[in-house]
């Protein structure tokens, strides 16, 4: 039996033929394929504007960033996710704080968020960072309700979600990212995601004075576009006789303004030219992971060694299949004896040793150790067999037999 990973990237002839075509072409970076990505990616989720970046923590600072984080502000987030999610905001000079999660869905629990903003002066919290874990939707409606409450700014995490919804309040379907309750969101196409270009990002938004923040931001902070210039032409043609009312046309096609203290996060065009040929096919992907789930879920109804189990779910994306049993470290050595490799998503922030400086420790957050002290991730992927993941469920019920 060859080795079972708890994800994998599939790559297929048309991918790499799409990315064969850009090395061939006149643009390996800051090309035509990275808007045609943005493009298609905007259209799927159903959001006005995307921006394509290095990687998911490229997204995540670039929208703290461009919603304005400074020194001492504080913004709310889960534990019970990758370090990245937190980081973003110290990146900024900010200050993390960790809600608890509810027990049942595993996402940030809302009942902890309101009781940190209840005793707590107005003004005291910043923004919000929900984190759509495992590929199940955050419901942006009522995190969207608290936030306008108290004056709050979100970010969605949706690298697990591309594909993933929530049906709100008035009973519609909300794609996540699609920009409808949370100022920004951001996706992440490392190779276990359901999209993948080595590394790489995006950043959804319907508002268009933050999306131009963006695109200056992703790129050191500068700026070709004529209608945002500081300086005068004269300037700009270095010719201080040139009448300041010449057409704009005729500003020179060299000139560029640093306006902010940007980055290079940029993605490049045969990253993107892999996206897009990945994006073409997520619905395939998103229907492969719902039946392995299924299987799933069948196979371990009313066993004893469950401790806890998501359930399925309409709108689930399906990132990862986590569920909680006794005894977890003794099964994912004996996973590991047997070639496969699970996963363990995640190790609580609030416990990495960083965030222990801050004062955090156990006992902090019951729900997320809790989870933590049972929590496993079994293999996910489309190209994951029907053999394959019988072997999976055979080893696991073997070893609590």
């Amino acid at each position: 039996m060859k080795p079972i990973p708890y994800g994998r990237q599939h790559i297929t002839e048309e991918d790499i033929q799409a990315v064969v075509e850009v090395l061939k072409s006149d643009y390996l970076t800051q090309g035509p394929k990275i808007a045609a990505f943005e493009a298609a990616f905007a259209e799927y989720v159903g959001s006005k504007y995307a921006v394509a970046v290095a990687n998911g923590t490229a997204a995540l600072h670039l929208c703290t960033l461009a919603l304005g984080v400074q020194p001492g502000d504080k913004v709310i987030t889960t534990p019970i996710t990758f370090a990245a999610s937190a980081n973003c905001v110290l990146y900024c000079g900010g200050e993390v704080v960790f809600a608890d999660i509810d027990p049942e869905t595993y996402l940030l629990n809302i009942h902890s968020v309101r009781t940190l903003l209840e005793a707590a002066p107005r003004g005291t919290y910043q923004g919000l960072i929900p984190v759509d874990f495992a590929g199940r939707a955050v419901n942006m409606d009522v995190f969207r309700q608290l936030a306008n409450e108290y004056g709050l700014w979100i970010i969605e995490d949706a690298c697990h979600a591309p594909g993933g919804c929530f049906t709100d309040s008035s009973g519609q379907r909300q794609n996540c990212g699609n920009g409808e309750y949370a100022d920004l969101a951001i996706f992440s196409f490392h190779p276990v995601k359901h999209i993948a270009t080595g590394e790489g990002g995006m950043i959804t938004t319907n508002n268009a004075i933050v999306y131009q923040k963006l695109l200056k931001l992703r790129t050191h902070g500068i700026t070709r576009n004529v209608d945002e210039f500081s300086n005068s032409l004269q300037f700009a043609l270095g010719d201080p006789k040139t009448p300041n009312n010449q057409d704009v046309a005729e500003w020179p096609g060299w000139y560029m303004e640093m306006q902010d203290l940007g980055f290079n996060y940029r993605i490049t065009d045969f990253q993107a030219a892999l996206g897009l040929s990945q994006l073409q096919r997520l619905k395939t992907g998103l229907a492969r992971r719902k039946a392995i789930a299924a299987a799933y879920e069948a196979a371990f109804e009313n066993q004893l060694f469950i401790k806890g189990q998501s359930g399925l779910m309409e709108g689930h994306a399906y990132h990862l299949y986590v569920i909680q049993v006794e005894n977890r470290n003794g099964l994912y050595n004996h996973l590991k004896a047997h070639h496969i490799f699970a996963q363990i998503h995640y190790i609580p922030c609030h416990l990495m040793p960083y965030y222990r400086q801050f004062g955090w420790k156990e006992g902090d957050m019951p729900h997320s150790e809790r989870y933590y002290a049972n929590c496993i991730s079994l293999p996910m992927y489309p190209t994951l067999t029907i053999q394959e993941q019988e072997y999976v469920i055979e080893t696991i019920k073997k070893f609590y037999a």
